[in-house]
């Protein structure tokens, strides 16, 4: 185990654009262009942030589950996800005492694998400890629910 610290960096670029929209750099992959639902006054030309906090943690839990699966000879053939995010409007129209991001999180994951229920859960149980959007979200006291199964 590694006692000094391994910091690694990461970095974006963003530019508005118009109204509710942003263009998104990172690295060199195309611009990404995030936006607001036309029921939230946006022009609906992309995801909008939090939908991007979702994608995330999917693309997160996604790398963890590989690199932990490696760890425990966890075998698996497939891995599908299904986020779902509960924002009270409220906070982002400002009222007090109401937090503008998300109320709670449930976190379906779907394995197509040999491997047991026991098995799932014990990958669960790590990915969960160290994944670090998965962690974001809970050191802001969101409630994540997590559902890991067979497909």
């Amino acid at each position: 185990m590694a006692t000094t610290a391994q910091l690694l960096k990461v970095a974006t670029e963003g530019k508005w654009e118009k109204g509710l929209q942003t263009s998104i750099n990172i690295r060199n992959f195309e611009t990404i262009i995030v936006d607001e639902p036309k029921s939230l006054g946006g022009t609906d030309e992309g995801p909008n942030p939090v939908e991007l906090v979702l994608a995330g943690l999917s693309s997160c839990a996604s790398v963890m589950i590989a690199l932990i699966a490696k760890e425990q000879n966890f075998s698996y053939t497939d891995v599908k996800f299904k986020n779902e995010g509960t924002l009270d409007l409220r906070g982002l129209q400002g009222i007090d005492g109401v937090s503008p991001h998300f109320q709670s999180v449930t976190f379906d994951v779907y394995f197509i694998t040999e491997e047991s229920q026991e098995r799932i859960n014990a990958l669960k149980e790590e990915v969960e400890k160290r994944c670090p959007v998965l962690n974001l979200l809970a050191d802001a006291g969101i409630k994540v629910e997590g559902n890991w199964v067979k497909a």
